[in-house]
């Protein structure tokens, strides 16, 4: 009987493990990931000055587009914004971040986000009124980590 007993709580354990492991995964669950960026830049309609700030997908199983800005030390939401699914062809090792063009006299805005190694991301609408299609892509002085890398 005492060997069924070690053998049943062992088997508990390993299952009651291998259920954490989604959790150990966050990173991954999450999206997040560290941006610097060394100009102002705009996320729908919110200015961020030049600095460190958190992106990551906020915490519900229900919708998996609704992104949050957070401060550098990932205490404090600056934004939360809704965003769109995005594809691309050509997946890459890092995490890749394309802007419209900013209207004269403002910053570039947030257009694409992609995670590591995923082919798909999430698009941000424009807040200035200019259409996607009028809005060219531009790269700005944005550098992003994956947030298990540091």
């Amino acid at each position: 009987m005492k060997h069924y007993f070690r053998t049943i709580a062992a088997l508990a354990v390993i299952f009651i493990g291998s259920a954490l492991v989604p959790a150990l995964k966050a990173d991954e669950w999450d999206k997040k990931t560290i941006l610097r960026v060394d100009q102002s830049i705009e996320i729908q309609g919110t200015v961020l000055p030049p600095g460190l700030y958190v992106m990551r997908l906020l915490d519900s199983f229900a919708d998996r587009h609704a992104v949050g800005v957070f401060s550098a030390r990932d205490n404090h939401l600056i934004v939360s914004v809704q965003a769109l699914p995005a594809y691309r062809l050509a997946i890459t090792d890092d995490s890749k971040f394309n802007f419209y063009e900013g209207a004269e006299g403002r910053p570039p805005e947030l257009r694409t986000w992609f995670y590591p190694g995923d082919n798909f991301g999430f698009e941000f609408r424009p807040s200035s009124g200019e259409s996607a299609a009028q809005s060219a892509r531009r790269q700005t002085n944005a550098t992003s980590y994956n947030a298990g890398g540091n």
